[in-house]
């Protein structure tokens, strides 16, 4: 059975937005330089993927010389924004709170993060009118 198309990226389509979000215009020879740290993949499967990618509207590619160069159409704020909105729909039915309770449980949280999620939520509260 075929798998549904996401509306969000890939793992290995987020690995290569970070890469052109962090460096900007770059060919396909240099994501997958960058990505070798961490991903060996071939020249072959990270051009595929780039070629997919533009395809799908994440990328943007433009022929310089004898080579393309490739930019990310997407932001980096709008496709977490948009795949914490979806995790918080699926996983907590919506519920943003139970999506923060649960964040805090899990994560490690420090005191100069907790005192800014302080301030965020004084901020919050100002906006809110009962």
């Amino acid at each position: 059975m075929a798998r549904h198309s996401s509306k969000h990226p890939t793992e290995l389509e987020l690995e290569i937005l970070k890469v052109l979000w962090q460096r900007g215009e770059s060919t396909v020879r240099e994501v997958r330089l960058a990505l070798a740290g961490f991903r060996d993949l071939a020249h072959t499967s990270v051009m595929t993927m780039m070629t997919i990618m533009t395809d799908k509207g994440y990328l943007k590619r433009v022929k310089k010389g004898n080579k393309y160069l490739y930019k990310a159409c997407v932001t980096e704020k709008g496709t977490s924004l948009g795949m914490l909105e979806d995790i918080v729909e699926r996983a907590f039915q919506g519920s943003t709170m139970a999506a923060v309770v649960n964040l805090l449980e899990v994560g490690d949280v420090d005191s100069a993060e907790l005192a800014e999620l302080s301030k965020l939520i004084k901020k919050k509260k100002g906006e809110v009118t009962v």
